[in-house]
C-alpha cells in the first residue's frame, strides 16, 4: 500500500473501512486456498495483504477512540 492510499485511508468512514477490510479478508482467505493447490504465483500477496489489514484496523482503532 503506497503512502497516498493510506493517508487516503483516514478520511474514509468506519463503514468503508470494514467493507474493505472484509473483501482484504476474502483475498488472503482465497489466496491461502490458492497456495494450497499451487496454483499461487506470487506468494509475498499474502503478506502485503495481511499488512494492509493489519493498517486498516489501526485507523479503525484510532477512529473508535475518537469518538
Amino acid at each position: 500500500m503506497k503512502t497516498k492510499e493510506r493517508k487516503d485511508l483516514h478520511t474514509k468512514n468506519l463503514v468503508e473501512l470494514r467493507t474493505l477490510l472484509k473483501n482484504l479478508k476474502e483475498a488472503v482467505f482465497t489466496a491461502k486456498l490458492e497456495l494450497s493447490q499451487n496454483k499461487l504465483k506470487n506468494t509475498r500477496s499474502i503478506f502485503l495483504k495481511r499488512k494492509e489489514i493489519a493498517q486498516i484496523l489501526t485507523v479503525i482503532k484510532e477512529k473508535e477512540i475518537e469518538k
